[in-house]
């Protein structure tokens, strides 16, 4: 499945184990630049086998509706330039999923990730049905929180040692965005 993102030189795409090369030197041309915002992984963890069953796991899940993991592709290069992912997508009288987003370093400042928000994030919502999408953030990301808040979420807490990112226990701030289409 492909998104279309108006007037912009880049698509969506859910990502299948053809897309295991793309998304290999993704990570690993950004290895540095995503550290300090990642888990720490195992050398393993970005091998093109494991990716690719990664890959093959997640177009099953978008296949069913629980969990919508989307490439940012160049329409000129093919190459991936972010990602996007809607997990933990919970129905029933929730209706609510996590966000998790990352750009390449070369792409940042460009408004890339905020104009592939608006467009998943309207996907989720109206084709999808959710209610709710929550995402946080390591307090010092000030470009995260600048991305979020320009998509409309709202601050509605504080966790203290929330995820193990970069290797140690830290803080994030609690944000969400609910969909102004629902009326129910």
């Amino acid at each position: 499945m492909e998104l279309a993102v108006t007037n912009a030189d880049f698509y969506l795409k859910i990502l299948r184990p053809e897309d295991t090369a793309v998304v290999h030197a993704y990570f690993r041309d950004n290895a540095t630049h995503l550290a300090p915002w990642e888990p720490l992984r195992p050398a393993e963890f970005y091998a093109p086998e494991t990716l690719r069953v990664r890959l093959s796991n997640a177009f099953n899940e978008a296949a069913c509706g629980t969990a919508f993991q989307f490439g940012i592709l160049s329409r000129e290069t093919g190459d991936m330039l972010g990602a996007c992912n809607f997990t933990g997508i919970a129905r029933g009288p929730f209706q609510a999923c996590h966000l998790g987003y990352s750009v390449a370093e070369k792409q940042q400042g460009k408004g890339l990730m905020h104009r592939a928000l608006e467009t998943a994030i309207d996907y989720l919502f109206r084709e999808q049905g959710l209610h709710r999408i929550m995402a946080s953030y390591i307090p010092d990301n000030h470009k995260s929180e600048r991305v979020l808040l320009r998509l409309g979420f709202e601050r509605e807490g504080y966790a203290k040692s929330y995820l193990k990112i970069a290797g140690r226990w830290q803080d994030h701030v609690l944000t969400s965005l609910i969909n102004p289409h629902d009326n129910a």
